[in-house]
């Protein structure tokens, strides 16, 4: 099958990152790097160490859309925000014929789509969460599963990174059941909601600093528990300090537009780098029953959770070109092969750190 990987928001820091990776891949494909900027997209494209072309595109424009699909063995969107791109893009894609890879999506656009499946769905592959959380959150941890049951297995993950108003209100919508329950964990084979505390000024192997801690039994989170015979997950969304869960949590509970507080959280974001720097740690620490061998630990540090990203999406790419995903909607976190995305990260330039112990 012959055709070009057509990138959306090529020309943002995911969407750069997730270029430069697929065409250093060698996947026999040309890169069609497309963006608002057309002199932009032409510099990434220009840049790349691979047959590569730009071309401008306006993701909400459909003829724009359906003129960028064409042609394309894959298209992937590094494009937002997902509140308002959606299922545009993978509705676009299955039209011309293309599979599909997003850095985003997550569960709305899964259930979008299960909803209205777009014609020509069958033998369509899509995978959504392509990034770092989710995405590396789900994946990782699996390293540890592998291995036959685990008593109990804590995941943390995040840091402090930069966001524009418009990225906020994308943060500020991930609540809901669709996306998870805050304080509940899994435990016995269910979900136990309320169960667990925040919490503060923490320390924890391989984070920089002590943080702020806020359980959150993600979809992503529920979807491993439902698939790994683990008795007992708790997972925790990682801030260096407590300003921005707090404004989270005030914003939830009032009930106004998350409009209102989207350039309060963007600006919280930018405080917190500048005190603290940017950074995202991922830590799964594993119990395992007595004379239980295998790994208990994953670590991993980057200073840039964008070009990651990256780094998933071009992973994902690969995968689907490889005839490694199973035709349907799938979230990377559950498709993609753990230990291969291990050992393509080990070697990955956004890494510091990467170990499992």
């Amino acid at each position: 099958m012959t055709g070009d990987i057509g990138l959306l928001g090529g020309t943002g820091q995911v969407g750069a990152a997730a270029a430069r990776r697929i065409a250093g891949a060698g996947l026999g494909a040309a890169v069609r790097v497309g963006g608002r900027d057309l002199g932009r997209a032409a510099a990434i494209a220009a840049a790349l160490p691979g047959p590569a072309s730009a071309v401008r595109v306006d993701l909400t424009d459909d003829a724009d859309l359906a003129a960028f699909c064409h042609g394309c063995r894959v298209v992937v969107n590094c494009a937002g925000p997902s509140y308002r791109v959606l299922d545009r893009v993978a509705r676009a894609a299955a039209a011309a014929g293309a599979d599909y890879v997003d850095a985003a999506g997550d569960v709305p656009v899964g259930q979008l789509l299960a909803a209205d499946p777009p014609p020509g769905m069958h033998g369509w592959r899509a995978v959504l969460s392509a990034g770092v959380s989710p995405g590396l959150t789900g994946l990782l941890p699996r390293l540890l599963t592998a291995d036959g049951p685990l008593r109990s297995l804590d995941v943390f993950a995040g840091g402090p990174a930069r966001s524009t108003s418009v990225a906020a209100v994308d943060t500020l919508l991930t609540r809901g059941p669709e996306f998870g329950l805050p304080g509940a964990e899994w435990r016995a084979g269910q979900i136990h909601e309320g169960a667990l505390k925040g919490l503060d000024a923490v320390t924890l192997p391989g984070f920089p600093e002590p943080v702020t801690a806020r359980p959150f039994l993600s979809a992503e989170a529920e979807r491993l528990a439902r698939s790994a015979d683990v008795d007992r997950i708790r997972a925790y969304t990682v801030f260096a300090g407590g300003r921005i869960p707090d404004l989270l949590a005030s914003a939830w509970a009032t009930g106004r537009p998350v409009e209102d507080y989207a350039a309060a959280l963007a600006a919280a974001a930018d405080e917190e780098v500048t005190e603290h720097g940017q950074w995202f740690t991922l830590l799964a620490a594993a119990r395992r029953p007595p004379r239980s061998t295998g790994p208990v630990r994953v670590l991993l540090t980057t200073p840039d959770p964008s070009a990651l990203s990256g780094a998933v999406v071009a992973l994902s790419v690969r995968a689907v070109l490889a005839g490694r995903v199973s035709p349907g909607v799938r979230h990377a976190a559950d498709v993609l092969d753990p230990h291969a995305c291990l050992t393509a990260l080990r070697v990955d330039p956004a890494i510091s750190l990467l170990q499992i112990v």
